[in-house]
């Protein structure tokens, strides 16, 4: 598709901030759907369902673009230029306009199916000189196939755009069958390292615990692909020295919380488990061993809740919401909200807004629900608006902006 549906006009529509109880919520009709309150135990205070909050900041919603097929990762350039995977296998450039480019050209070969295909997108820190970009897919191998990272210049100037000099930097081992729980969201660290989740792969959940096997990991490697010398297992024997973390099933959101530098993660859980985490390098997650969720089957999965040597989550949600992309939001055109964490949720359809104090969620606001689309990534673009993904076959790239035509949004970047 070469050209934006809805042409040069934004649709919009208007919302006042929607709270909606946990009773009510409809299920999204996803594989792993499940009916509310299904938990290991009666919901911890302080860690769970926090209390619904509104604090009047009004907004409405413009569709940007439109007829992207389960749009998964986003990335701003210049110009007011968007950057946009589809987990079909394409990746394109979205114009101020809301125009859609040809897909790019260069793509490796994707395995789409399942929850499989083409993830994330993240741009070079030096992307203004280098014009390099970092991609995740799920690539076909000889035995299976598996989460693989890649990285290659964007050409975008003058005729149609396309990737050159494409090098893959990560494979995540071993390659078991199967598409579900891959992970795939990239992070660039203050150090200019990248972090990279990766799943559990589902039926091979104990290999989280496993420091022979990247699945169930959080791994950390340098823009080129080699191995930070301070990864907390370089020195372990048998264990990949690009492990960050352990025991995480299968995260789809990072973020760096701003005010602090910490890095938050949030992960899919089984029924009633969705964890939100600070991650910390060597620390162990406890997935499967430790989890607030039961198996699909209903039975315990694991000791229980707590042991010792692993960390709890910062909160988790029960009923579960399968949670996707994550932004800490800073700017200032929506200033109710500044410091809150935005998170996209699969199963509820609807967006997330965390109101936190320190490390502790202290509230909780719903979002965007009357859409009844999935948000698979929500980002803070650079003049403080807030960008979201719908992961439909009909996918869109939404943009909140302030009702209050006054606040005039303030560039950061």
């Amino acid at each position: 598709m070469s050209n934006n549906p809805l042409g040069p006009v934004r649709q919009t529509r208007r919302f006042a901030p929607v709270v909606l109880s946990f009773a009510g919520m409809v299920l999204a009709g996803t594989a792993m759907a499940t009916m509310p309150g299904k938990s290991a135990q009666p919901p911890v205070p302080g860690l769970t369902r926090a209390p619904a909050v509104r604090n009047s900041q009004d907004f409405h919603v413009e569709t940007i673009a439109r007829g992207l097929d389960h749009p998964w990762g986003l990335q701003f350039l210049s110009g007011g230029r968007l950057l946009v995977t589809e987990r079909a296998g394409r990746m394109r450039i979205v114009s101020p306009d809301g125009m859609l480019s040809q897909p790019i050209a260069g793509i490796p070969k994707v395995r789409a199916g399942g929850q499989g295909g083409l993830f994330d997108v993240a741009l070079d820190p030096h992307f203004a000189r280098s014009r390099v970009i970092y991609f995740s897919y799920f690539e076909p191998r000889q035995n299976g196939d598996g989460l693989t990272v890649a990285r290659a210049r964007l050409m975008s100037d003058g005729g149609a755009p396309q990737l050159a000099d494409m090098q893959v930097i990560f494979r995540a081992e071993p390659t078991p069958r199967g598409s579900l729980n891959i992970g795939g969201r990239l992070l660039f660290l203050q150090d200019g390292t990248l972090l990279i989740s990766v799943g559990d792969r589902f039926g091979e959940r104990d290999q989280a615990q496993d420091l022979s096997s990247d699945l169930g990991k959080t791994v950390r490697i340098n823009s080129d692909g080699s191995i930070p010398r301070d990864n907390p297992f370089v020195q372990h024997a048998g264990a990949r020295p690009e492990i960050y973390t352990l025991g995480n099933r299968n995260a789809e959101g990072l973020a760096i919380n701003p005010m602090t530098g910490e890095i938050w993660e949030q992960e899919h859980g089984a029924q009633g488990g969705d964890e939100l985490n600070i991650l910390k390098p060597g620390h162990n997650y406890g997935w499967p061993v430790i989890t607030y969720g039961v198996d699909y089957s209903g039975t315990r999965i694991g000791l229980g809740t707590q042991k010792p040597g692993m960390d709890q989550p910062v909160y988790y949600w029960d009923p579960s919401i399968a949670p996707s992309g994550m932004a800490f939001y800073t700017g200032g055109a929506f200033p109710k909200w500044k410091g809150s964490l935005f998170n996209g949720a699969l199963k509820y359809q609807r967006l997330i807004r965390l109101s936190l104090d320190g490390h502790k969620v202290v509230g909780e606001e719903e979002l965007l629900g009357d859409l009844g689309q999935r948000i698979r990534d929500v980002r803070e673009s650079p003049d403080g608006l807030i960008y979201v993904l719908t992961d439909e076959a009909d996918g869109q790239i939404l943009r909140l902006a302030p009702s209050n035509n006054s606040r005039t949004p303030v560039a950061r970047r």
